[in-house]
């Protein structure tokens, strides 16, 4: 019997298909990358993407430092007493300095970890890997700015990596309550039987697992905060403190035990609604952002959900269904999410094949977007959808597109200067000296399905017409004009 995430025929998957599917599922292709996908057909294609350890992968590896924040040793902490003590300000600014330098430092470094994620992420041959990497730094967001230690945003950043297609429970969550950065961003490290710290059992439940209000009670909060105490970390390792932690009865959802972290965890994922938040958030992610949970969209997630439940918590059957399913390709599935500013910079470069200019630029221009990298808004992460666009964000947004094609700055007089060494010839070169053909139709036609997935009936197609045959034979010049003017349109911003 059919059911919400019946599968797609396979006859039904083609290029637009694939093109879906990529965009989606990763940051978009040339049209031969799409091409390659459609070819595998169906099963293949997704089993391609999912099943990324396949795909060889030469990304090297990081070169960042670990030893810019460190912990003061025991002689260094009895020196700074004495000093303070004996009102030795030489010595105290002489370490306030020491810290200084390495806070500056170590801000530096984030910055280039920054650089380092986006190019991984135009260049990954592995896109749904990275693409879920940046799903769990939104899901459980953590602020570089309240964690101040790069190192510990890189180890995080690594965890999601390696577990991002795993068990959610038993990698993800469970190494979230381990995790130092996470720790010290929800104040877990302030958490002891003598003074709880509800900051971490409260996120956990309301942001990570269940949802707002579903299943639990302030005293699930009160106790699960108990049962977190302890779990806290040292320099660069999760370390159990023994003595801070509350070894006394606890009751949580109802029943009662000497709870741990771990048990608290192990209880959560006995509620109901364990199995169907995270399911509902990844369908926002890949398939409708909006925050509706009814009609069509509540009973595919259901079938996520039961999927989820099915396999023990493990991501990839519940995407695996959700990739090959016919719900997830349906039309008013298409085009339909808002693309974020790190969806719209990656798929530009990955689907036009500009070059990346200046990352660090990219990235200054992600976070004026509303987006930055590793520095989340707040522990509910960035919100998405709608909130994504605003008079200012659009503005920049078409901007970006220029820099990328053009290499000028916002502030450039004309933008009808050059291509600042790019040629989107490449792109249409098929289609020129065709016999019988209307070329400027032809190259118009295609660059709007290219980048917009369709051709407008509003009369904008005419327009971008006229404008070419007016600069026949049209150039890279003419080319980057007519791209400009389609990555402008309000459908660019939409995957």
């Amino acid at each position: 019997m059919p059911h919400a995430l019946s599968s797609l025929p396979a006859k039904d998957f083609g290029y637009e298909e694939a093109g879906h599917l990529l965009r989606r599922a990763g940051f978009g292709g040339t049209p031969p990358q799409i091409l390659a996908l459609s070819n595998m057909g169906l099963n293949e294609a997704v089993d391609h993407l999912l099943l990324w350890e396949r795909v060889p992968d030469n990304s090297s590896a990081t070169a960042f430092r670990s030893d810019i924040m460190y912990p003061l040793e025991q002689s260094q902490r009895q020196r700074i007493q004495r000093a303070r003590r004996d009102g030795d300000e030489t010595t105290l600014e002489e370490f306030r300095n020491a810290r200084q330098a390495r806070q500056r430092e170590d801000r530096r470094q984030i910055r280039d970890m920054q650089s380092w994620w986006l190019e991984r992420l135009v260049e990954t041959p592995r896109p749904l890997l990275e693409k879920l990497t940046l799903f769990w730094h939104g899901h459980f967001a953590t602020g570089y700015r309240a964690v101040e230690d790069s190192w510990h945003m890189m180890l995080q950043n690594d965890m999601f990596r390696a577990n991002a297609g795993g068990n959610f429970k038993n990698d993800l969550v469970h190494g979230i309550i381990r995790d130092p950065a996470m720790i010290k961003y929800l104040n877990n490290n302030q958490n002891t039987k003598q003074a709880p710290n509800e900051n971490l059992a409260r996120e956990l439940m309301e942001l990570f697992t269940l949802g707002v209000g579903n299943g639990y009670t302030e005293n699930d909060i009160k106790d699960g905060a108990r049962a977190l105490t302890g779990l806290n970390y040292r320099d660069d390792e999760f370390a159990f403190n023994q003595r801070n932690h509350d070894s006394s009865g606890k009751r949580i959802f109802g029943r009662s035990g000497q709870f741990d972290g771990a048990d608290f965890v192990e209880l959560i994922f006995q509620r109901p609604s364990a199995a169907w938040f995270t399911p509902w958030k990844l369908h926002r992610y890949f398939v409708d952002d909006s925050m509706q949970t009814d009609g069509d969209i509540k009973k595919a997630v259901n079938r996520m959900s039961r999927t989820f439940k099915q396999h023990n918590w493990e991501v990839r059957p519940m995407l695996r269904e959700l990739f090959r399913s016919k719900w997830f390709y349906e039309p008013v599935n298409r085009r339909s999410l808002i693309k974020s500013p790190v969806q719209l910079t990656v798929e530009a470069i990955r689907s036009l094949n500009t070059p990346a200019r200046s990352i660090s630029r990219l990235n200054q221009a992600c976070g004026i977007m509303g987006q930055e990298l590793f520095h989340p808004p707040s522990v509910k992460g960035w919100e998405g959808g709608r909130k994504w666009i605003n008079t200012s964000t659009l503005f920049v947004r078409e901007n970006l597109l220029l820099y990328l094609m053009t290499g000028r700055d916002p502030g450039a007089k004309s933008w009808e200067s050059g291509s600042g060494g790019w040629s989107a010839e490449p792109i249409i070169a098929h289609l020129r000296g065709l016999p019988g053909r209307d070329e400027p139709a032809d190259i118009v036609t295609y660059l709007s399905r290219l980048t917009l997935g369709f051709s407008p009936t509003d009369g904008r197609l005419e327009q971008w017409i006229t404008l070419a045959r007016d600069r026949e034979p049209i150039n890279n010049e003419t080319l980057i004009q007519l791209l400009s003017l389609m990555t402008a349109s309000p459908e660019y911003q939409l995957c």
